[in-house]
């Protein structure tokens, strides 16, 4: 059997991760869509024959642990009947964990015919036929929510299949852009397919899988020595989403993480569902957060690859949001994600008081702008909104920051909003008094205010004010989320979730996100960082006195005797 150095193993290590950014890069650069190519709402990952993870770029990380799941569905369902030049897609909810609009493609890899590894790349597609155009907010089972496709053969042998090109073309509202998407995921692939046949000549099949062994190995040893380290226990936290989009009574996340020897359990019994509302995830991609939020805590200066997470083990009950199963709507899958991940890094905050970290604004905060006028041409503009993380053991939360779930994923800019929609971004600004206050305060939520140049649509999604972004240690909880839509008549919307509706010319819609959880006594923080917050004007005087006991003039200046008698 062929063996690989140290030196080798290391050299295959990079080259996978950087054939991986240069997937990505072919796709961002060819993608028809802004939510793809500037919002960056979109995974690559190169695999293994086996379907075990090797390289990975990301837009949002929390697709990556899941990409694995889509790439032995593929393999299941076509067996040997997998073919160079193929290219297969899907999207189903349960078997991918997240919402149709989330399109997985797949191909095969082979060196001088040998079946050696897969290109995978997975991009939000704007509209897939759904009940309303974009994303539907109030859908209550999957076949509300648009075409759904299992492992699907959309390229045979390196040629087209027409009649599914035109299926496609028949279920979607924006058939240029949905199939230039598509051709783009196509071209990430054989970007990978390329560049790793160029190492493939160099090394070797058989030296290029014992370095592929080996990575695995080390991931193995690393996750068992960093989970053997820690202090062995249980701990138990929980939260409620504001609710399910179709109900007003919130939703209950709870989570028990357990140390026990080498090997972390998490439990997700307790928690409800499934739900009437599209709140509901699949269990691949709720397993694919956990090892998200694992990673943030565990060795995160390391790659993702196979081998990882074995140590880690889920328990989710039958009968749970976070284990979706026909016909259950996942639209808003990611929304109890962020809070997911919130509780699980509270509980392993207890294990690792050395890398505490409170709740950050936890929500994607979805706003989507559109246009369903044939004449004037249909558009569809949807994005997530940055804000507060919460503070940590050494230092404060950051500010205007996107959300744990999306890592890479982006807030379109406003110079492409105005450019190509009749939407003009009049604020985006940092939130005062939103963070949490602590010795290390939390992150602030930011201010985005849009109004409507045309007559257009409009759909919104914010969470978290049930169960705001908590503090630590003493540290007090960040502001939650608020929305004022300002209609020319007069009349204001105040909700945190408005379904796909009218919003005419003139209209102002105003967001306001969370800010992240404090870290520590308050009275703890240094009088020159609460002089610089004040100063920059994130902290106002008022806030100051309240949350920190610090008493500044008129001036600006700190009042010591007043300060100290507070």
């Amino acid at each position: 059997m062929s063996q690989a150095d140290p030196i080798t193993t290391e050299v295959v290590r990079n080259f996978v991760i950087s054939c991986a950014e240069d997937m990505n890069a072919s796709l961002w650069r060819s993608a028809h869509s802004a939510v793809i190519y500037e919002g960056k709402d979109s995974a690559v990952s190169l695999l293994d024959e086996q379907g075990n993870m090797l390289g990975q770029s990301t837009g949002v990380p929390l697709f990556i642990g899941a990409i694995d799941a889509c790439v032995h569905a593929v393999k299941n369902y076509y067996g040997d009947d997998i073919k160079q030049g193929d290219i297969f897609i899907m999207n189903d909810s349960y078997m991918q964990g997240t919402h149709l609009h989330d399109v997985t493609a797949i191909g095969p890899i082979f060196h001088e015919g040998d079946l050696v590894g897969f290109g995978a790349a997975r991009a939000h597609w704007n509209d897939i036929g759904a009940m309303d155009p974009g994303s539907t907010m109030s859908s209550t089972n999957i076949y509300q929510e648009g075409l759904r496709l299992g492992p699907t053969r959309i390229v045979s042998e390196g040629h087209p299949i027409r009649e599914w090109y035109d299926h496609l073309k028949l279920n979607t509202r924006l058939e240029g852009a949905t199939i230039g998407d598509l051709d783009a995921q196509i071209a990430a692939i054989r970007t990978g397919e390329r560049r790793l046949g160029q190492l493939l000549s160099k090394i070797g099949v058989d030296t290029y899988r014992a370095a592929c062994q080996n990575i695995f190995e080390q991931a193995r040893q690393l996750d068992r020595v960093a989970i053997g380290s820690l202090p062995d226990g249980s701990w138990i936290r929980e939260g409620f989403l504001d609710n399910d989009g179709v109900g007003e009574e919130p939703v209950k996340v709870k989570l028990t993480l357990t140390v026990k020897s080498e090997e972390l359990i998490i439990d997700l019994t307790g928690t409800s569902g499934p739900v009437a509302g599209s709140i509901n995830c699949g269990a691949s991609q709720t397993e694919s957060l956990l090892r998200l939020a694992y990673k943030t805590m565990i060795s995160p200066d390391r790659a993702i690859t196979g081998g990882a997470f074995e140590t880690m083990k889920v328990i989710m009950p039958d009968e749970c949001m976070f284990n979706a199963g026909e016909p259950v709507a996942c639209e808003w899958y990611f929304t109890g994600l962020g809070l997911l991940a919130d509780l699980f890094i509270s509980c392993l905050s207890e294990a690792m008081p050395e890398r505490s970290t409170a709740a950050h604004y936890g929500d994607s905060m979805v706003v989507g702008f559109f246009s369903v006028d044939p004449k004037r041409g249909q558009w569809i503009s949807i994005e997530p909104t940055a804000g507060g993380w919460g503070g940590r053991s050494d230092s404060d939360g950051e500010s205007a920051l996107i959300n744990l779930v999306n890592g890479g994923f982006r807030n379109i800019p406003a110079e492409v909003m105005e450019t190509k929609f009749p939407v003009r971004l009049e604020e985006f600004s940092m939130r005062p008094d939103s963070a949490g206050a602590g010795k290390h305060r939390g992150g602030f939520g930011v201010i985005r205010r849009y109004k409507m140049l045309e007559n257009n649509f409009g759909a919104i999604w914010f969470e978290r004010s049930k169960t705001p972004a908590w503090g630590l240690n003493g540290g007090k909880d960040g502001q939650g989320p608020k929305i004022t839509v300002s209609y020319p008549d007069g009349t204001v919307f105040n909700g945190l979730k408005m379904r796909a509706g009218p919003l005419p010319a003139g209209t102002v819609v105003e967001t306001k996100t969370g800010g992240g959880g404090g870290n520590g006594d308050p009275l703890k923080r240094s009088l020159e960082d609460i002089a610089r917050d004040v100063r920059r004007k994130l902290v106002s005087k008022d806030a100051a006195a309240s949350e920190y006991g610090v008493v500044f003039t008129d001036h600006g200046v700190i009042d010591l005797e007043k300060s100290v008698a507070r």
